[in-house]
């Protein structure tokens, strides 16, 4: 098996060499920052290996999750990664595009890492293509999505790039939705910031914005890691 066709956790391992897009230190981030430790349903949009979920899981020990692939090798996959993991009886595949996913229940929480680069040259390579750009799912389509899955008191957490995670506060802004919490991600403290961490409530339910301090994957030396990223990922990478 190549080196990089799985990528090995403490409590699970996610094989990926059937889907576009891997592993990143990203979207680990994401699933181990984001806020959903008092759901009881939860949804992934656009599950890929099924990274977040089994992250939630692992985080969250009760909660149901539902995760929406539109890719068929991913959503297989993904599938294998859940079905070999310590939480297959928690988390349910769905091979659905988000716009087209019907639920019987509202969501407490939704997380996604979802297409972005709208504004980039695309890809010559469909599979890419999906997976990193909004070619299958826009901001505006994203919005709706979540507005109708999401209970009204609901929150959900998203990463973005910098550039489009501006971009999207805007859009999620004027469609009535507030940003409570965001962290802003970089690989080093000399280098430009690379990644938005965001959550967003109803306006109405929302109270404290909190701007976390920022997050670098790398102290000065480009080499050890940061201790603020060593704990929020110690229960996660077995290096740590």
């Amino acid at each position: 098996m190549p080196r990089n066709a799985h990528f090995r956790f403490k409590q699970f391992t996610v094989r990926q060499d059937q889907c576009a897009m891997k592993v990143c230190t990203d979207a680990c981030v994401l699933g181990a920052w984001a806020e959903v430790e008092d759901a009881d349903r939860i949804l992934d949009i656009g599950a890929g290996t099924g990274l977040l979920s089994l992250m939630v899981a692992q985080r969250n020990s009760y909660a149901m999750i539902d995760a929406v692939e539109i890719d068929a090798e991913a959503f297989y996959q993904a599938g294998e990664n859940v079905e070999q993991s310590p939480f297959h009886d928690r988390i349910t595949l769905f091979h659905s595009a988000v716009q087209e996913f019907v639920s019987d229940h509202l969501y407490d929480v939704i997380i996604t890492n979802p297409p972005f680069f709208q504004s980039d040259l695309l890809s010559p390579i469909d599979k890419k293509n999906i997976a990193h750009h909004a070619k299958s799912l826009d901001f505006e389509e994203l919005l709706v999505a979540i507005e109708r899955l999401l209970k009204p008191e609901g929150k959900f957490n998203i990463l973005f790039p910098v550039d489009e995670g501006e971009r999207f506060v805007e859009k999620a802004e004027n469609a009535g939705w507030k940003l409570t919490r965001k962290l802003t991600l970089f690989h080093q403290e000399d280098k430009k910031a690379f990644r938005l961490l965001m959550l967003f409530q109803h306006a109405e339910f929302a109270h404290n914005v909190h701007i976390e301090p920022d997050l670098y994957i790398y102290g000065t030396d480009g080499i050890t890691h940061d201790p603020r990223f060593r704990e929020l990922l110690k229960a996660f990478y077995l290096k740590f």
